[in-house]
């Protein structure tokens, strides 16, 4: 498979446009010279020495713009709420992993936003305060759990509906990565059923099938934290020194740092 781990080492690096981490580079250029081995002598938990975490939102497609962020406001456009999320405003609400959790941070004025409060209603919560990130106040609770249900039924129906294509050389990498034996597995903020939907209709049933899945709340802290990292290695038996993680943000690119795992990240 020599030849195969050259490839996908340039496609990483090069379609995908990643500026990549010393530690990653390295785990690469030894797993294609030296097939099952890194430069120490054990054995490797994967056939290839080698495994490919992706995350999903802005690395194999461009979705936070494209599919979630209008996801969102149609959501709050059905529910006769005031405001919208501009480009660039949901762009820094992505610092928030987690749609339930980015909502909660927007109405609660995450970096000034939505300065009017919570919709008519729900301004008087027995409490304001928050478990990971959500309200404990049964009725916002609630209601953010509403609006992530049907924002997350509109996402699929937008990505089913093709509008949203993956990213050029996406397709490439997969495609060399399984032709090498190498896992591969998607882990995301985003609901598990959106990211499954997503594989499953831009890549084919045959790709999806070759993938495991660690998304939306599989994990009690969301990125920038690693517990989906830490998750994913240990779930699919892989040693930390195997794991190359994709990613495009920086709550992303923290929580591969965190979890101790060679990382790219990807514009």
């Amino acid at each position: 498979h020599w030849r195969a781990f050259m490839i996908l080492r340039f496609r990483l690096v090069a379609i995908l446009g990643a500026s990549v981490c010393t530690r990653a580079f390295t785990l690469l250029e030894a797993v294609s010279r030296d097939g099952l081995r890194l430069t120490s002598p054990r054995m490797m938990a994967t056939p290839a020495g080698l495994a490919i975490l992706f995350d999903c939102d802005g690395v194999l497609a461009d979705t936070e713009r494209d599919g979630h962020r209008v996801s969102f406001n149609r959501v709050f456009e059905e529910r006769g709420f005031d405001f919208e999320w501009t480009v660039e405003e949901y762009g820094r609400m992505c610092e928030v992993g987690g749609g339930k959790e980015r909502m909660t941070a927007y109405l609660n004025g995450f970096n000034g936003y939505r300065t009017s409060g919570w919709p008519a209603g729900y301004e008087s919560p027995t409490t304001e305060s928050l478990t990971k990130g959500l309200p404990d106040d049964p009725r916002r609770l609630e209601l953010v759990r509403e609006l992530h249900a049907r924002k997350t039924a509109l996402f699929q129906e937008l990505i089913g509906s093709g509008v949203v294509p993956l990213r050029p050389g996406v397709l490439r990498v997969v495609d060399e990565a399984i032709a090498a034996e190498v896992p591969l597995a998607v882990c995301s903020t985003s609901n598990e059923a959106a990211v499954r939907t997503l594989v499953e209709t831009l890549m084919g049933p045959e790709r999806y099938a070759r993938f495991s899945f660690f998304c939306g709340d599989v994990v009690p802290r969301k990125k920038p934290q690693p517990d989906v990292y830490n998750l994913a290695a240990q779930e699919m038996g892989l040693d930390k020194s195997e794991c190359v993680v994709i990613e495009d943000s920086g709550i992303g690119n923290q929580a591969a740092k965190s979890a101790g795992v060679g990382w790219l990240v990807t514009k």
